[in-house]
């Protein structure tokens, strides 16, 4: 491995922005960040960054090879089904190390009336019955999965204003990025009369609001099971990548 090392950070995360602020100052280490493109205006990253796809494991292979990068840092959402084993697979091909940057899911406490579900068509078939008026926090890829129940109306929170219109029949959409507090989202769902929430397990403090909210009313989640990860090296904290890097790099 030469003096500086080149390493690839796959972000997107709060956790991957932070990691990056940290590598900015490491004279070791020359990282990139790569986002997806999805978020027209993500918050700034230190360091350098690009933007856009790879085209599946054969493309992040060839840029693994191309840019000539030592190691790679996977840091995106615990729900990202795609890259997580595309990372896997195409750092194998090349033969460069690999870590998973993955935080911790959230744990059911006692009060919380949590329904697990194993998919996004699982939560929606859990709703009907359930409640009327719904807390939807999954984004705006995964509404079509829930445009069948025009019964309910859903309360949908996203970070930047949809793309086109929304499948949903009765909806209202409320723009908002986290952190979100617990006192702030008692009152949300107080105001829109929420009778249940459906989340996904991302874990973290940023969103943990609405969790807390929820058990403190007495109202249902249901919560959709993250997806399997691939094999391999996992950490959960910023410190413990730090200890990784300082393994390799000395």
């Amino acid at each position: 491995m030469a003096d500086t090392a080149r390493l690839l950070l796959l972000g997107g995360t709060g956790e991957a922005a932070a990691l990056a602020k940290r590598l900015a100052g490491d004279k070791r280490i020359e990282a990139i960040t790569s986002l997806a493109g999805r978020t027209r205006s993500p918050a700034a990253i230190a360091g350098q960054v690009r933007s856009g796809g790879f085209g599946g494991v054969s493309g992040l292979a060839g840029y693994l090879t191309a840019e000539k990068i030592d190691l790679l840092i996977d840091a995106t959402h615990p729900y990202a089904a795609a890259m997580p084993h595309a990372a896997a697979a195409a750092c194998a091909n090349v033969g460069i190390p690999r870590l998973r940057l993955l935080r911790p899911p959230w744990q059911p406490e006692a009060g919380d009336r949590w329904i697990a579900t194993a998919d996004l068509a699982a939560a929606a078939a859990a709703l009907p019955g359930l409640a009327d008026r719904v807390l939807l926090t999954t984004g705006q890829r995964d509404l079509d999965a829930f445009a069948a129940l025009r019964d309910i109306w859903f309360l949908i929170r996203l970070i930047e204003p949809p793309a086109g219109g929304l499948p949903l029949a009765r909806c209202e959409v409320r723009l908002d990025r986290g952190p979100f507090h617990a006192e702030d989202e008692i009152a949300l769902l107080r105001d829109n009369r929420i009778g249940a929430l459906v989340s996904k397990n991302s874990g973290g403090a940023a969103t943990y609001g609405k969790i807390a909210a929820a058990r403190a009313l007495g109202l249902p989640v249901v919560m959709i099971t993250r997806p399997p990860q691939p094999a391999g090296e996992t950490a959960t904290t910023l410190d413990a990548c730090q200890a990784w890097l300082d393994a390799r790099l000395g």
